[in-house]
């Protein structure tokens, strides 16, 4: 019971109420392989996600991304993982190639207006995949990097580039997203937000998401994500919430 995260939460003598009941829904259903919906701030990007841990993976649930979210599908992963596999930022992997390639130097991403620093790593595929975009390969490849980051735990870092070579190939249709190494210390962007849900929850560090678009241009009003989230049973998340959840479960 005691490396149980729910009760690690109870143990962190949290007010049980609304708020500490949501995010034990919120892990419960992230266990079952459910969707929950994370909102940033309002300061911030002001997007609700919609998201599964990539352990769990399915067509069916690439297609939900797909058809009720609208944005960009893509892997969350830990720094902690993408160190082990020595995967780059590609901002700082076009800086060191700017010199050959001078559109680089032009197009660096230093006026982001809600984050100073872009999250994005490389674009995969899974080499069992065909043209790597539908519902199939999309979740393969998720599913396969989800079991990848097991696989990898006790091997040396040249071991585990290996592997991750043999498995996959870039670029890709499925973008990833690295965590900042102090997680929500440091940044609190969707991707920290997951990862530090996916931990709290005792799952592999690796989530699959997608921004929730309206039919006005642009993203879902947070009072109709909420809405969304009731009509279909599933947990919403404001990101504080789990930014406060986290300081009492990481102490």
């Amino acid at each position: 019971m005691g490396n149980n995260p729910i009760f690690i939460l109870r143990k962190a003598n949290l007010q049980l109420g609304e708020f500490i009941e949501r995010i034990h829904k919120a892990i419960a259903d992230l266990q079952k392989g459910k969707f929950i919906l994370i909102y940033d701030d309002d300061k911030r990007e002001g997007e609700t996600d919609l998201v599964i841990a990539s352990e769990f993976a399915t067509p069916e649930s690439i297609r939900t991304m797909r058809k009720d979210g609208g944005g960009l599908i893509f892997l969350m992963i830990s720094n902690e993982v993408a160190n082990k596999l020595k995967l780059p930022f590609l901002a700082d992997m076009y800086s060191h190639i700017e010199d050959k390639y001078p559109i680089l130097k032009e197009l660096v991403p230093n006026d982001i207006p809600y984050d100073s620093k872009s999250s994005f790593s490389l674009y995969i595929n899974h080499r069992e995949t065909f043209t790597g975009i539908t519902d199939i390969d999309r979740s393969l490849t998720m599913k396969k990097f989800a079991d990848l980051t097991k696989k990898i735990a006790n091997v040396d870092d040249g071991y585990a580039t290996r592997m991750f070579g043999k498995e996959f190939r870039s670029p890709g249709h499925v973008p990833i997203c690295v965590a900042a190494e102090k997680l929500l210390n440091e940044r609190k962007g969707h991707t920290e937000l997951v990862i530090s849900m996916m931990k709290m929850a005792g799952l592999i560090p690796a989530g699959s998401g997608c921004e929730i678009m309206g039919d006005h241009g642009r993203a879902l009003p947070k009072d109709k994500a909420k809405q969304y989230a009731k009509d279909n049973g599933f947990v919403f998340l404001d990101g504080k919430e789990i930014v406060e959840a986290w300081k009492k479960w990481s102490k």
